[in-house]
């Protein structure tokens, strides 16, 4: 298989991309001046870069003067950046996101907000992940596969919707901002891309009793896509005190966020 070219970087750095890392750098300056736009960073704020690469969008969200603290996992890209930015411009954590918690950064609550292009392969773990703490966090915006944010922002009764769907959705604000083509990268990604933003809720619109057993549910339901809810959920349903209003005759895709709750709620007996 061949090699990525190398990146040619300021300060005679130079950066071949690694695969196992997921990293495609955006470099389409339009693209980059619409991301920071939708971002509008101010000096009161607490940001926390996921990925910056070698610092697209990092050079830009840094004039906003604000608390700045970044994630990288590739050894090189933290020595470009240690060489680039003064540790008083930025925070420079080097770890795995996925093992990183963002409660040691001290932020204060639904303060946090996070930015970054996400590697593709490991997108959706990571914003359960973001989740586990989503009372620090204000609000969330994302590069991601055109096809997950279809997902993560699709309604009841489309193609696309499911455990994504519902999960964000319950926990989050959802919005598709704007489509991001493959050249704006390097390399350039075999899929589409997206913009999306997540802004977790103080106040839930729809409240779960338990968000475990919602999820559990949810889970159950979409594991079985094919078969009626009836058929899916049985097990559960035979544990459940409550009856529930939801027609069961339904397929999963069909039930809103709404009635999975009422569904979830049932089974807790609260």
């Amino acid at each position: 298989m061949k090699q990525p070219d190398p990146i040619k970087l300021k300060n005679g750095y130079a950066h071949i991309p690694r695969k196992r890392f997921g990293q495609n750098f955006l470099h389409n300056k339009k693209i980059i001046d619409q991301i920071i736009a939708a971002i509008a960073p101010c000096e009161n704020d607490h940001l926390l870069e996921i990925g910056p690469g070698y610092g697209a969008l990092t050079e830009f969200l840094i004039r906003s003067k604000s608390k700045f603290d970044c994630v990288e996992i590739d050894q090189d890209l933290v020595k470009f950046l240690n060489g680039r930015y003064s540790s008083t411009e930025l925070n420079i954590i080097e770890q795995d996101i996925l093992k990183f918690d963002v409660k040691t950064l001290n932020p204060q609550p639904n303060s946090l907000r996070v930015v970054g292009n996400l590697p593709y392969n490991i997108s959706t773990p990571v914003l359960f992940h973001l989740l586990k703490r989503h009372e620090l966090i204000f609000d969330m915006t994302f590069m991601l596969q055109l096809e997950v944010v279809q997902r993560i922002t699709a309604k009841a009764g489309e193609k696309n919707y499911g455990r994504l769907s519902l999960m964000l959705q319950y926990h989050c604000e959802v919005e598709h901002l704007f489509n991001v083509p493959s050249s704006a990268f390097t390399p350039a990604p075999k899929v589409g891309s997206a913009i999306l933003q997540l802004k977790p809720y103080k106040n839930k619109p729809i409240e779960a009793n338990d968000p475990k057993v919602l999820e559990i549910v949810i889970r159950t339901a979409f594991n079985q896509r094919r078969k009626t809810l009836r058929n899916s959920l049985k097990t559960l349903l035979r544990e459940s005190k409550e009856a529930s209003s939801v027609d069961l005759s339904l397929r999963p895709e069909a039930l809103s966020l709404k009635d999975y709750v009422e569904i979830s709620n049932s089974l807790t007996g609260n």
